[in-house]
């Protein structure tokens, strides 16, 4: 398998074609500058023929055998499993990801993958009871048709497979929209596994493109029953908006501001290699990622001495290097953005623990404390590698901090007692929290997504079930039914 240029195409009704826009993406290798391909745009009306072409052959598709649909699924998985040291490549040099947080997604991807191949068996309908006699409530669960995908930058390949596998395996086509710094391991990659799995063409198209050429067509596009999207809550508002008023249904994944808490019983050093892993993994530029650590005022000092140690030593440079921990972030603008906002954080009276340089798409690890409780700082998501360190004053302390925040994905406590962790994280509004973990985690079997400005709905196991099929009432009278007039 050639990457990337030969994945550099739309996918379309089972064909590889050039777009027919008047601009090209440029992919480019995060790190190094390097051009990696172009991609002329696709237009709205190739967006239409992708859709189209979708619907046709979802009809076929809803039919089939599921048992034909699981092995479809686990012919993708072997070849996933096959080239996976092609495809860390492909991430490293398209993202910028370490080789072990590329060879993390792959996994995660793999097992995605698995789980999507045995949900093709797994949907059953009831059979109720009725208050006529001789009457019987079927109710089926099929799949609601074409789902459209908006894959985001920074897992391209797990959240694109994530919610193309089981949107397959349950029925329906896909169409899908990747980011535009991942045509490729977002795009392209999935396309061509699927198609070398035996996908039957249309059921999967790839679009790449930009909302500057097709604005909403994406989304207003009659077809598609059900947008999926990753990405940021601002986009993300403007998406549940257009959808909303065409009746589809949304599955939103969004931006984060996850806190990672240390009580005065935590392991230390087990919490500070959780917070670190938590807060760096891939630049931070995860939305799971803890931007804010809490730490119990009694431990602080401690805690504070452990962690700056640790981040200090973490190696920042090139991704193929087995000792690097931190690699570039996705762009120059993102670079000199999070450099703005460390130094305008530093000026408004933060200390700066460890202050980090910027080289480049290179940004070193930074970690402030002493912002104020009202600092904008706290309330947002920060995508890039700096963190925020927090003294609280107790349990109940701790949980207004980590509550105080318009979002709601995902967290962490660490504590001796493990059910007094559970305890705690029953008390914080949001879609996922962990004891003695990091904020960082995914699981096939787990329902995954976020409460307030963090998202709607949620992907994975059941999840999946319930945001890619609908119900369908169909009652069979036995015998003559006696109406009243």
């Amino acid at each position: 398998m050639s990457f990337p240029s030969e994945l550099a195409h739309q996918y379309i009704d089972g064909e590889w074609l050039t777009g027919s826009g008047s601009w090209d993406i440029i992919d480019f290798n995060p790190y190094n500058g390097e051009k990696l391909c172009s991609v002329t745009v696709a237009t709205a009306a190739e967006a239409d023929l992708a859709y189209r072409a979708a619907e046709r052959a979802q009809r076929e598709w809803e039919t089939v055998s599921p048992y034909e649909r699981r092995a479809v699924l686990e012919k993708a998985a072997r070849l996933v499993e096959e080239r996976t040291d092609e495809i860390v490549e492909l991430i490293i040099d398209e993202l910028g990801g370490t080789r072990f947080r590329a060879g993390y997604e792959v996994r995660a991807a793999l097992e995605f993958l698995r789980e999507a191949a045995g949900q093709a068996l797994g949907v059953m309908g009831r059979l109720l009871p009725s208050l006529a006699d001789g009457k019987e409530n079927r109710v089926y669960r099929l799949p609601v048709g074409v789902v459209g995908v908006i894959s985001a930058f920074n897992f391209p390949f797990l959240v694109t497979m994530k919610t193309v596998a089981p949107a397959l395996a349950l029925g329906n086509a896909v169409v899908v929209k990747p980011h535009q710094n991942a045509p490729i391991a977002g795009g392209g990659l999935v396309a061509r596994i699927f198609e070398d799995a035996g996908l039957p063409p249309g059921l999967l198209n790839v679009l790449i493109t930009d909302s500057a050429e097709i604005g909403d067509t994406f989304i207003e596009h009659p077809v598609p029953k059900v947008i999926s999207f990753t990405g940021s809550d601002r986009v993300g508002r403007h998406v549940a908006a257009i959808a909303a008023g065409m009746f589809k249904r949304t599955i939103l994944e969004l931006s984060g501001n996850s806190a990672l808490v240390v009580l005065e019983d935590a392991d230390l050093d087990h919490a500070v290699r959780a917070a670190v892993h938590s807060r760096f993994l891939f630049q931070g530029q995860v939305s799971m990622a803890a931007n804010r650590i809490l730490v119990d005022r009694s431990v602080e000092a401690e805690f504070t001495e452990r962690f700056t140690a640790a981040v200090s030593a973490l190696r920042t440079g090139d991704p193929r290097d087995p000792e690097t921990r931190i690699g570039p972030v996705i762009s120059e603008f993102q670079a000199e953005a999070l450099t703005a906002l460390v130094d305008g954080a530093v000026a408004a009276g933060a200390t700066a623990l460890v202050r980090g340089r910027t080289r480049g798409n290179l940004v070193e690890p930074t970690v402030l404390t002493g912002l104020p409780e009202d600092s904008p700082l706290l309330r947002q998501e920060i995508f890039g590698p700096v963190a925020l360190l927090m003294p609280f004053d107790g349990e109940d302390d701790a949980v207004r901090i980590v509550n105080d925040s318009p979002y709601g994905l995902s967290g962490a406590v660490h504590t001796a007692d493990a059910e007094r962790g559970v305890r705690f994280a029953r008390r914080i509004a949001g879609g996922m929290f962990h004891v003695n973990g990091g904020t960082v985690q995914d699981d096939p079997l787990v329902a995954f997504g976020g409460e307030k400005r963090s998202g709607m709905g949620r992907l994975n196991g059941e999840a999946a079930v319930e945001a890619f099929t609908t119900w369908k009432w169909i009652s069979v009278q036995h015998g003559r039914t006696v109406f009243p007039f």
